[in-house]
Parts: C-alpha cells; structure tokens; sequence
C-alpha cells in the first residue's frame, strides 16, 4: 500500500452496551452529579433508579425486543431518561430533529414504526402532539408527552408521570433480565438522515460500534470524570447524542443540556457553572466571540471544544484558544453512517491545522481516498472519502438497495464527499459528490428541500443550492421558475416554507428565474447556478 492513501489506525477497546454502560458508571459514581439543568439536578445513581423505572414502564406498555421508540423533545433530562430506558429494553431509540414539522415527523415516525413517541409539550410556540397531527401515523400506539399532556389530545396521549406510575406493573427482575439480554451487536439506533432522493433514510447502529467509537473519541479530547459538559448540540444530532450525553456518562462527566441557542445564555451558564468541555459548530463560537460582553463573563474554566462540519479559518481557532481560553481545540470530521465518527485531529496540532484538515482516521478506522474506478488514490490527490471498520452502519432500514449502493462488497463506505488525504495521514475535505450543504451545523439536502417547496402551487420548477453565508457557513438559495401567470414574491415564500420544514432548511434568498439552466437530458445544472452566486 505504500503508493495509496489508505489509513489504519490500531483496533480500539472491546465494545459494550448502553445499560450496561450506565449500571457500571452509577456503581462507579454513585453520588457524582450525572446531570444538572435549571432546577433538576440527577445524580449517577438517581439517573440510574429513573431509567429502571422507565424501563419498566416502557414494557408494561408492550415494548418489546427491536420494537422502534421516538424521542422527539428539546434537551434535557427526561430526554436521556427516555433513551436509556429504550436501550435497556432492548428496543431501538428513534431520535426525531424538534425543527421538523408535523409531516416530516410523521414521515420519519411512519417509516421507522415507532410503536410509542416521547415528545416535548410546548416547545417554541408549539404544543408538539397538536403539531404531528393528522399526520400521526397508525403505527404510532402511544405518545409520552415530557411535559403537561392537553386534555383531548388524542388517544394513547399521556404525560411523563402517568408513564412512569405504570412501571409498577413490571418486576424490577424482568427488566433487568431484559437489560442483560441485550448485545453488542444489537441495534441501538435508528437516526433518519436525507439524502440525494430526498427521502430520508433511517441509518441504523448497534451498541458497541457506538461505544466503541464514542471510547476513542473521550479519550482523544480527554474528558474527566467530574468535567461539567455543556451540550448545546441537540440530543437528536450523533454530536449532541454519541459525542454529547453518551460520552458523558461514559466517562463521568456532569452533564448541563441547553435547549436553545443564545450566546448570552451560553456565555452565562459557562460563568455559574463553571463548564469545562463545549463542543459545537463553527457559529457556536464565532457568536461567543462576536457577544459584546464577553470580557465581562468568567470562562477561565474552558478546557477543551471540539467542532467541524463548515470550513473554519484558522484565525477562529486561535481565537478559541486566546480569547476563550480553550487549552484543547480539535476539529473532526464523520457522518450518521459512520455513527458520527472517523477522524480527528490532535490536541497539539498548529492553528493552521486544525482548521485546515478533519485530522486523521480514528483507531480502528480505515480512510482513504478513491478515484472514479473505486482504487485508492495517491496521497496528495483528490477523491471520494471512503472509510471502513467497526463504525460503519448496518445499513439503511428497509432499504436493500441503498445499503448497497453506500458500502460496496468489500465493506467501504461511500461518503459522497470529496477530500485530499495528506503524507502524514490527515484529511482535507474539498468539494461534495453531491449537493448536501451544512447551514448552522445542519445538513440541508437539496432534493429533499425541493421536494417540499415543489408542492407551492405557484412554482413549476425548483432548484435550491447552498451559498455562503458569514454567520451561518451556508444557507439555501430557492431558483424558482413560476407556474404560467402565478405571482409570488420571495417574502411570502419564505414566510410559507417555514410552516413546511424545519427552519435551517428555509431558503434564505430566492432567485426567480424564466428557466433553469438544463442539460440535454435534462438535469439542472446546478453549477451553472452557484457560478452566477
């Protein structure tokens, strides 16, 4: 292999489970704080007695083995309780993105066959029951609602409390027994992630590849039992859910969920609560730093972030580390398929370094570089990413063909991004197979964006593009050609997309157009539209 660009790292430590996980770390920290949020504060062992009961709750309601079980809810507590407890009754968690709209819920609950949802009350402006629906799937048996439960809400609805006061009718033994009972190679997740034919696909991940990742990736950024982790990443998201809480617990950190981005909070709980890890996105950063009060905030005890998914300037990162004080700043780079990880860079790396490459293959993960015949690149030279190993999918739930096309027979998985691996191993993302841009964090599929703005009566032809954008990395840009005599204006677009998707996917700029540019077979051609961006 020495003129190819594949990379091997050494086999990480033998993989586990998650109820096992969380009864080794409540044995070995009993009385250390496992979570803290504004007024609710659960130690190792208290979220160890709530997650039993949950459990049991969970199979007194007829949960049973690989059953699929949503958690569509904001941060917080009840959110870890409820994931737990699915993991310990052998069921599969279904995490639902809370800026999704009742039919693209719907959708990802439908195609799943989620039996039983835990969702968030009012959230935002909307009571989440009332937002999913008619479009409630009749697979959908039982929804918990994390929070107060409306009268008339519909039938199976009731609130977290009516559901744990059910676990009386479960012996402690039986769910323990069904805890012990679940493997390594179970499935343990199932996160729906868009893609080039616009509909989402339900990527699914077992339990020690997740834990065996998650292992190497606390190990590189170092976390400490003790560390107070501030997680602003949402839990439906592999960084704010694998990296985020798992790790935590895994290595007993305190937990400190956040809901909703604000930069002033942020900056306020790092200064009350002393928070030594913060992981994020590009934005997260760049707006602490853009805060006109941040001299005024304490955050001397910042110790170590970790971000990626945009490209970063490396004047951001020595930022992070001179004005924010992190001693440990590292960028990384994975996808859902690879349960959230693959490469990471080093915590001694230069500024220019870290912002310039997604660092090198994780132990245990082989990376390289493929040209068009499916062979392994020179290093130097551009090709598709592809990676192998213990962190790669299953496969795509109830899609053969998908799956297929993804990972090829000899085990590699097609990415669908283009990089540049360097002599010392690390890589460089330069370009996309495909359209997938990344808006605050978030990837934003283009197909998928189209697919729901099409159903605007008033438009015959989309196509949305990503652009750049200095806050947000990207953002969309809708080119639009008009139904013959319809009138539209992009304000009343825009207003109209955000009550049909979630609000990262909302275009942020409309180009209206008497054609779109197409090939002769015709395909739009989309880099004719970003040349005129």
């Amino acid at each position: 292999m020495s003129h190819t660009n594949t990379i091997l790292a050494s086999a990480p430590a033998a993989a586990q489970t998650t109820p096992r996980l969380l009864s080794a770390a409540a044995a070995r920290w009993p009385l250390a704080r496992a979570i803290c949020e504004p007024g609710h504060t659960l130690t190792y062992a208290d979220l160890d007695a709530l997650r039993w009961q949950a459990t049991r709750a969970l199979m007194a309601a007829g949960i049973d083995r690989g059953d699929r079980v949503a958690i569509w809810a904001p941060n917080g507590h009840q959110w870890i309780a409820a994931a737990l407890a699915i993991h310990s009754a052998g069921a599969v968690l279904v995490p639902v993105n809370t800026r999704l709209r009742g039919v693209e819920a719907g959708g990802i609950l439908a195609d799943s066959g989620a039996r039983l949802l835990f969702c968030s009350g009012d959230f935002l402006g909307d009571y989440y029951p009332a937002l999913l629906g008619s479009h409630r799937p009749a697979s959908l048996e039982k929804i918990v609602v994390l929070g107060t439960a409306r009268p008339g809400a519909g039938p199976g609805v009731e609130d977290w409390c009516t559901f744990l006061s059910r676990a009386g009718g479960v012996r402690w033994e039986q769910a323990a027994a069904r805890a012990a009972d679940v493997k390594p190679g179970d499935l343990s997740d199932l996160m729906f992630t868009s893609g080039t034919t616009g509909r989402p696909k339900g990527v699914m991940a077992a339990h020690g590849q997740n834990l065996t990742a998650i292992a190497s990736w606390g190990a590189a950024v170092g976390l400490q039992p003790g560390e107070r982790y501030l997680i602003v990443s949402p839990f439906f998201h592999a960084f704010g859910y694998k990296a985020g809480w798992l790790a935590a617990l895994m290595h007993g950190c305190t937990i400190a969920p956040h809901q909703v981005f604000d930069a002033q909070a942020i900056l306020e709980r790092i200064a009350r609560e002393r928070i030594h890890v913060l992981p994020g996105p590009p934005t997260l950063y760049l707006s602490m730093l853009a805060h006109p009060s941040l001299r005024d905030y304490d955050l001397s005890s910042l110790r170590a972030a970790v971000t990626g998914a945009a490209t970063i300037a490396p004047s951001l990162i020595e930022r992070m580390r001179a004005e924010l004080g992190f001693r440990t700043v590292l960028t990384g780079y994975g996808l859902t398929e690879s349960c959230g990880f693959a490469t990471l860079c080093d915590g001694r790396d230069p500024a220019e370094l870290v912002a310039a490459t997604c660092g090198r293959a994780m132990p245990g993960v082989e990376l390289r570089c493929a040209g068009e015949d499916g062979r392994a690149v020179p290093p130097g030279v551009a090709g598709e990413v592809q990676l192998r190993g213990y962190n790669v999918m299953q496969g795509y739930f109830n899609d053969a063909a998908a799956t297929s096309r993804a990972i090829g027979f000899d085990g590699w998985l097609r990415t669908g991004d283009v990089g540049v691996i360097d002599e010392q191993g690390y890589l460089r993302i330069t370009d996309r197979l495909g359209d997938m841009y990344i808006c605050g964090g978030f990837n934003c599929y283009p197909a998928e964006i189209e697919r729901l703005l099409a159903a605007h009566p008033a438009i015959a032809q989309v196509a949305v593009i990503g652009v750049p954008d200095e806050r947000m990395g990207e953002v969309g840009k809708a080119c639009i050609v008009l139904r013959p005599g319809a009138c539209l204006a992009e304000p009343e677009l825009i207003a109209w997309a955000r009550g049909q998707m979630a609000n990262y996917k909302v275009p942020r700029a409309v180009d209206f157009m008497d054609a779109l540019p197409q090939n002769a077979s015709g395909k739009v051609l989309k880099y004719q539209l970003r040349v005129s961006v």
